[in-house]
């Protein structure tokens, strides 16, 4: 295994403040706030369920909305996955999970393939949980997928809470990409018959 799978990613524009650390190989602890109290939360699931360990430090214009700083942590997170992974030497490149949440299940499948993509099939009984408008969640994944350069598949099977729906699709990524960057010994170099991701 790689000695030094962390990532540190800062970014300041005139609308946010944004500060990331990552372990790869952490145990899956959350730290820090945005002021963003469910976000946090979803990002508390994400990482414990994901098994890395994701510390967050900024601010940002919440006071127009959200959308700005939860976009811009998309990118940060994104971004600190695809320099902690490096050349990809030696990952499961793949993942896959369905997660249950009560009446709710969610799929995520991901491809760690320098091919950035999203493809989103939530769809959402309202349009707010609390403060948060449910729309950024599609928004933070997308941030995500394009910064990290990863094919990124997220769908909802059913499900009528809209908190367990949100739950679940965190949950679901978070699990699915512990998977794919697992080291597998089996690999030698890449896993690509291209012999580069």
């Amino acid at each position: 295994m790689p000695e030094n799978r962390t990532a540190e990613v800062e970014r300041k524009t005139s609308e946010t403040r944004i500060k990331i650390a990552l372990d790869l190989d952490g145990s899956g602890t959350f730290q820090g706030s945005v002021g963003i109290p469910f976000f946090e939360h979803m990002l508390d699931l994400f990482a414990r369920h994901g098994l890395f360990d994701l510390t967050l430090e900024g601010e940002g214009d919440i006071r127009v909305d959200y959308h700005h700083t939860i976009e811009d942590v998309g990118i940060c997170i994104g971004q600190a996955f695809k320099q902690a992974l490096g050349d990809k030497k030696g990952i499961s490149r793949y993942g896959a999970s369905y997660i249950p949440m009560e009446e709710t299940l969610a799929h995520s499948v991901i491809d760690f393939c320098n091919r950035p993509f999203l493809k989103w099939d939530v769809t959402s009984r309202r349009d707010k949980i609390g403060e948060y408008d449910a729309e950024l969640t599609e928004e933070f994944f997308r941030a995500f997928a394009m910064n990290a350069a990863t094919t990124l598949h997220i769908r909802l099977l059913y499900g009528e809470n809209m908190h367990h729906i949100h739950e679940a699709v965190f949950k679901a990524c978070g699990r699915a990409i512990s998977d794919a960057i697992r080291i597998d010994p089996r690999i030698k170099g890449v896993l690509s018959t291209k012999g580069v991701i």
